[in-house]
């Protein structure tokens, strides 16, 4: 992006902010406090309506600036625990509804990538988009075989415009780390560098179709979820092909309740399938918002959703999933030095954090949330409370923690919708429960063992080379280390009969020399100069015989 194009998108930029008077933040700053008069030659600081929170006026900012700044403030709204609450709120309102391309376009693009006609691909296809999003828009066609499935397409030209925006969110982050010690809190460059990630992943629906088709196995006969299946041959980088789904969208509660569906079951298994993806599969769909999420219509007794959009998704280690089950636990225990000693433990805080001041501000965070009835406690804002809380210790909280919040929350949101009374600790606290015994114990030990015994025993013929092989070279260490020392001794030895020596001959050098020069004087008796020359003599040669 050229210094032209960046001045004017920054001029178009100014010029929004301003309409929603958010120069004000700006000018709020140690760098532009001095010019904070200008703000009142910003003629919108007069018209603009004064009834609006700061949230309301960024949100509405980013949806006038475009469909990226939209996605980045999506991005922006799951680190909640670097933002206000009332900007992240606002931020998570985006909507990610922008007018769709010409249905001419998504032909020419589908044909360049599949390399055929259109008629030779699909025997039908709906040039009137289903859904359109600020990356992709959907088609729904009817395969050559019949199958109806939906094809999603990326937007023309939609990977330079993200660049150019990529590289101008990056400037001013370096610019505001640089010159604002205020913001720089937020880690600007940080948070740039998290919305590239998440948008380019976004941009290969390739890769969004290897998590649809992991989901799907994970799920695989299941009566909780349904994932549509990827028709692979069709797939490109740009060009996503699926099967076609027929559900009845969350946000529809009146039409799921026309469909004489158990509300309350079906809030209840939207809790399990989340906490089965996250502890059983350890892989998650991390984009879990009403709009992705359908009820199926075939198993009204039985209720089914049906997930869709996989360009997010999240993974947790063994020690992620032990640290978010053994830390729920101990919150809804309160047992608030339980929490400070697993957060130590699991190396999330450095080793000197002091247990008693960590442990002291958890319960001033925790107490008040705890003292309202368990099923108005919610686990996400546990999570970003405890999150928001070990940042002033310097802990490092990882990406796949953030989302997992995210995703909770979001979670936690549909599930009030459909069914306000939940209750999620009683399904919550049970399940994790029984994950940590089956991770701790003697059933865990054998299991552990059983899984590996198959590698164990394919590498056991190799282990008498290996420990003879590791013998061997402690021996040639200990032999190696054995000479070093012998040699450092010799050399020791060595440097002081050097030092003796040349010690002794410069006595000899002095007794020779005094001589000589007595004989040249005749100042002393001969007798006594030959005496001296001897004692010379005798010295040099038992210094070069002995020494």
């Amino acid at each position: 992006m050229n210094k032209i194009s960046q001045s004017l998108r920054l001029i178009k930029i100014n010029i929004i902010l301003m309409r929603y008077n958010l120069d004000e933040m700006i000018f709020a700053s140690s760098l532009f406090f001095p010019f904070r008069f200008i703000k009142y030659f910003n003629p919108w600081y007069y018209l603009s309506n004064k009834k609006l929170t700061r949230g309301q006026r960024i949100r509405l900012a980013i949806e006038e600036l475009g469909p990226i700044f939209i996605k980045a403030g999506q991005v922006l709204s799951t680190r909640r625990d670097l933002l206000p609450e009332d900007i992240a709120d606002e931020l998570a309102k985006l909507q990610d509804q922008v007018p769709p391309f010409c249905g001419e376009q998504a032909k020419k693009i589908i044909e360049d990538s599949l390399k055929q006609n259109i008629n030779d691909i699909f025997s039908s296809f709906d040039s009137q988009a289903l859904a359109s999003a600020s990356i992709a828009q959907v088609h729904a066609v009817t395969l050559i075989d019949g199958r109806k499935a939906v094809v999603k397409v990326l937007r023309p030209g939609i990977k330079k415009r993200i660049e150019q925006d990529l590289e101008l969110f990056s400037t001013l982050a370096k610019f505001v780390d640089r010159n604002s010690r205020r913001a720089r809190h937020f880690k600007p460059k940080e948070i740039v560098a998290e919305i590239s990630h998440t948008l380019y992943d976004e941009l290969d629906l390739l890769r969004e179709g290897a998590n649809a088709s992991q989901l799907r196995r994970n799920f695989e006969g299941s009566t909780e979820l349904y994932i549509p299946e990827i028709y692979w041959h069709y797939c490109r980088l740009d060009v996503l092909v699926m099967e076609r789904i027929e559900g009845i969208p969350i946000h529809n509660i009146s039409a799921i309740k026309a469909a004489g569906i158990d509300l309350k079951k079906l809030a209840e298994r939207g809790v399990e399938i989340f906490f089965t993806q996250v502890f059983r599969d350890s892989f998650f769909h991390a984009d879990m918002h009403p709009g992705n999420i359908f009820v199926s219509t075939k198993h009204l007794d039985n209720p089914q959703y049906i997930a869709v959009d996989f360009g997010i998704v999240g993974s947790l280690s063994t020690q992620d999933q032990r640290y978010l089950a053994e830390n729920m636990l101990a919150f809804f225990k309160r047992d608030y030095q339980r929490v400070a000693e697993l957060h130590i433990s699991s190396g999330w805080l450095p080793p000197d954090t002091r247990i008693d001041q960590f442990e002291g501000a958890i319960r001033a965070v925790c107490e008040p949330i705890f003292a309202r009835p368990v099923k108005e406690i919610s686990f996400g804002q546990l999570l970003l409370r405890l999150f928001q809380t070990a940042r002033r210790f310097n802990i490092n909280i990882q990406p796949q923690l953030i989302l997992l919040q995210k995703t909770l929350l979001n979670i936690e949101g549909v599930g009030a919708q459909i069914y306000p009374d939940l209750d999620i600790w009683t399904i919550a606290g049970p399940y994790l429960e029984r994950w940590l015994k089956k991770q701790i114990g003697p059933r865990a030990f054998m299991r552990k063992i059983r899984n590996n015994l198959p590698y164990w025993s394919e590498k056991l013929p190799e282990i008498p080379e290996l420990v003879y092989g590791a013998l061997t070279e402690y021996k040639y260490k200990q032999e190696a280390e054995r000479f070093k020392l012998q040699q450092s001794v010799n050399d020791n030895v060595s440097h002081k009969k050097s030092r003796l020596r040349l010690v002794t001959l410069g006595l000899c050098g002095g007794f020779l020399l005094s001589s000589l020069i007595l004989l040249y004087q005749s100042a002393m008796p001969y007798p006594l100069i030959y005496i001296l020359g001897g004692l010379g003599v005798v010295m040099f040669l038992i210094a070069e015989c002995v020494l």
